[in-house]
């Protein structure tokens, strides 16, 4: 290895239809269960030639995607993973509560007590059909 190609940046695989300094999307590696699922990373070369990673822009989806299971009532001493441990099995998961009740913050989720909280089936699937 030359002087001169130890200080070059390593070449990416990036496809040559983005112009430089543009973000180039990519595929991630967060599991099934994760918020980030599905959502594209992209990088981007800075001026010094290094190349950050970062994940593009998740978009909330609206409440009403969403099919309700049933609802639990928030009372005092409630935790949102508990919550969600008891409802889902997973208390990781408490980002589908927050996704189903529009909420910016989790704990502002169970901060009321009496408030209602939707437990849902995941964004898009269908619950059944009531006759």
């Amino acid at each position: 290895m030359t002087k001169s190609s130890r200080n070059k940046p390593a070449s990416s695989a990036a496809p040559t239809s983005f112009a430089p300094g543009f973000p180039t999307p990519t595929s991630n590696r967060f599991p099934p269960t994760s918020r980030y699922f599905g959502i594209a990373t992209a990088q981007i070369t800075t001026a010094d030639g290094r190349s950050l990673t970062y994940l593009s822009r998740r978009f909330v989806p609206p409440a009403d995607r969403f099919a309700l299971l049933t609802e639990h009532v928030v009372i005092e001493g409630d935790r949102l993973d508990n919550v969600t441990a008891a409802y889902l099995g997973d208390p990781t998961l408490f980002w589908r509560l927050c996704d189903a009740n529009d909420a910016q913050r989790p704990d502002e989720l169970t901060e009321t007590i009496g408030r209602r909280l939707s437990i849902t089936l995941p964004e898009g699937i269908s619950g059944p059909r009531s006759e």
